[in-house]
């Protein structure tokens, strides 16, 4: 299965009351890091505890994206596949990247992360491939 046949999720995290449009300059930067297309985006994904920031629903609708926020369990469960981390996030969220845990956890078990979370401004975004992408 090649990129343009699987699914791409961005995982966001970000302070509090982070604005949208930090959010998805940091989504922009991420896919430009990468050499993607936005259009190759499936999902936005957040954890639980940011499921209630305005900034990212924004983004996600925006982008006419589907939000999915994703459980503390399937972010713990994902911890120790991501490759960034940051101890302040880790002493505030108990995961050392929030943006790496809700993009992996949302693309799948198998799913892998397509290069460290990008950090713009108070928003991280990473971005993680479903299964066997290429």
């Amino acid at each position: 299965m090649g990129l343009d046949e699987t699914m791409m999720v961005a995982g966001v995290g970000c302070k509090a009351g982070t604005a949208a449009g930090e959010i998805e300059a940091a989504i922009a930067a991420a896919l430009a890091r990468a050499g993607l297309s936005a259009a190759m985006l499936t999902a936005l994904a957040t954890s639980f505890t940011k499921s209630d920031e305005p900034g990212i629903a924004a983004a996600a609708t925006a982008r006419g994206l589907k939000l999915v926020v994703v459980p503390q369990r399937d972010l713990a469960a994902a911890d120790a596949r991501v490759v960034t981390r940051s101890e302040r996030v880790l002493a505030l969220t108990g995961l050392p990247s929030v943006a790496e845990a809700a993009a992996l956890a949302a693309a799948g078990p198998a799913s892998r992360l397509l290069g460290p979370r990008v950090a713009v401004g108070s928003a991280t975004c990473a971005l993680a491939v479903s299964g066997d992408a290429t």
